[in-house]
C-alpha cells in the first residue's frame, strides 16, 4: 500500500471516515527525525500491515496540526474508525511503530 498526503480538504475523507486503522504521520521537511522516519514508514507501507498510513505536512496545514494538537514532530497518531488509540511522539524504530499498529 502507498502512503497518501492528506490536507484539510482530504482529512475527513481519507482519515476520519476510513474503517480500520491509520497511522498518521505528522512531519516536516526540515525536521531530521522526520526524514529519519520516512523510510520506515515506506517499509511498512510496503509490508502486509492492515493500516492505511498517512502522512501531514505540518508547515503546509497547520490548521490540522493546531486541530489535533500537534506540539513535536514527528508524531504518529493511530486511528480506529476515526477515534485517535494510541500516539507517539518523536522517533522511534520500526519496531514500536509494528507495536502502535498492532
Amino acid at each position: 500500500m502507498s502512503i497518501m498526503h492528506v490536507t484539510k480538504d482530504s482529512f475527513e475523507k481519507e482519515v476520519l471516515k476510513e474503517e480500520g486503522l491509520v497511522l498518521l504521520d505528522y512531519w516536516a521537511p526540515w525536521c531530521m527525525p522526520c526524514k529519519m522516519l520516512s523510510p520506515i514508514l515506506e517499509q511498512i507501507a510496503k509490508e502486509d500491515y492492515e493500516v492505511k498510513i498517512c502522512k501531514i505536512n505540518v508547515d503546509e496545514e497547520p490548521e490540522l496540526a493546531d486541530k489535533n494538537n500537534v506540539m513535536n514532530i514527528p508524531m504518529l497518531q493511530v486511528l480506529k474508525n476515526g477515534d485517535v488509540i494510541k500516539k507517539s511522539v518523536g522517533f522511534i524504530p520500526k519496531s514500536e511503530i509494528i507495536k502502535l499498529i498492532q
